[in-house]
């Protein structure tokens, strides 16, 4: 109903006109009859009182009747409004009234539809709610596992290969297969006489300088960091898929490598700093990759014939050297500078193996 100004009712039909009607017969009209008949001289007083006595009682019965009904009515509308109050009701008020009370009962009507329209909105939001919030919960946590997972990644290899793990087989690295790997060994030269002559502190302070730059060099060929044994470190190259190829990717993080140490050596000479050389082997063959360890420590690592070859040739390298094995030259291309070994023995292997030296710029 459109509301505007308050309506006035002044008919039989409302509360306001019985009012009206029943103060009427009940005094008004009574006594005008009265001071009519008495100014004509048509009734004295004793004649006039036995006369309008029941008169007077009738339309007093009368007025009372018609107060009695509308109270009646307004006493049902309280008492049905209450049931609705007290969730007795659920349904719309029925009452047939005075106009004035079917309003009031319309309009508490229309506010019972505009209230459960709002409580099935509220109802809709709340559900709305509920699902944002889980999406948002789901949202976060896999936000933290995310962030748990960079973390994690971010010490093996460089930030441009991240992405990709992540993204690799839902989140998790590598499965455990067998698969073909480029593996770079690099260790310090004469380490331990080194170590001996050096204060503690300055040993890691060393080490820690020296395995930023390097870790920081096989990152950006696409490597990964398998693991740091004291003063060696094991770097693995086509664990991730790239455009590039893995032994070349080894070969040119070895001389990088190089490169970076002696420019670290000029400036640890100049500040009168202990100086040293690193060797470096490469192989390429299948390895085994997984978690490897035990149920308190597993390391995701490779292991394999290909892996010992790597260790060997690192360990038959002298300072400044980088010796790779046959796999590794023949998959690489020829714009490096090789120089043939010939054949070798390694330890733990019977027949011989074919090597090569990488000869730095």
């Amino acid at each position: 109903m459109k509301r505007g100004k308050p309506a006035y009712y002044s008919d039989y039909k409302s509360l306001g006109g019985k009012i009206v009607v029943a103060l009427a017969m009940m005094a008004v009209i009574p006594y005008l009859l009265l001071i009519y008949l008495f100014i004509n001289n048509q009734i004295n007083f004793t004649e006039t009182f036995i006369f309008f006595l029941p008169l007077i009682l009738i339309s007093i019965l009368s007025g009372f009747s018609l107060l009695r009904r509308s109270a009646d009515q307004l006493f049902f509308l309280s008492q049905e409004i209450a049931r609705l109050e007290g969730g007795e009701n659920k349904g719309p008020i029925q009452i047939q009234a005075d106009r004035e009370l079917n309003e009031i009962a319309d309009h508490v009507n229309g506010m019972l539809q505009n209230l459960e329209k709002m409580k099935r909105k509220n109802q809709e939001q709340a559900t709305q709610l509920m699902i944002y919030s889980r999406d948002l919960a789901l949202s976060y946590k896999k936000t933290k596992q995310e962030e748990a997972l960079r973390n994690r990644l971010s010490r093996y290899v460089g930030n441009n290969l991240v992405d990709k793990l992540i993204n690799l087989k839902d989140g998790v690295l590598l499965e455990t297969e067998r698969r073909e790997v480029t593996i770079l060994f690099a260790d310090i030269r004469s380490f331990t006489a080194i170590a001996e002559r050096m204060k503690a502190d300055d040993v890691v302070l060393m080490l820690n300088e020296y395995f930023s730059i390097m870790v920081d060099t096989i990152f950006k060929n696409n490597g990964l960091l398998d693991k740091f044994v004291g003063d060696q470190l094991i770097a693995v190259f086509g664990l991730v898929e790239s455009d590039t190829n893995p032994p070349e990717d080894a070969i040119r993080t070895a001389l990088e490598m190089q490169q970076a140490t002696r420019a670290l050596m000029t400036r640890r000479l100049q500040e009168n700093q202990e100086y040293f050389e690193i060797g470096i082997g490469i192989n390429t063959g299948v390895a085994i990759i997984g978690n490897i360890g035990s149920s308190n420590r597993m390391d995701y690592t490779v292991i394999g014939d290909c892996v010992n070859v790597a260790a060997r040739l690192e360990e038959m390298a002298k300072g400044g050297e980088i010796i790779i094995g046959e796999n590794t030259f023949r998959k690489s291309a020829c714009d490096f500078n090789f120089e043939c070994r010939g054949e070798v023995y390694v330890k733990n292997k019977t027949e011989p193996v074919v090597c090569y030296n990488i000869l730095c710029n």
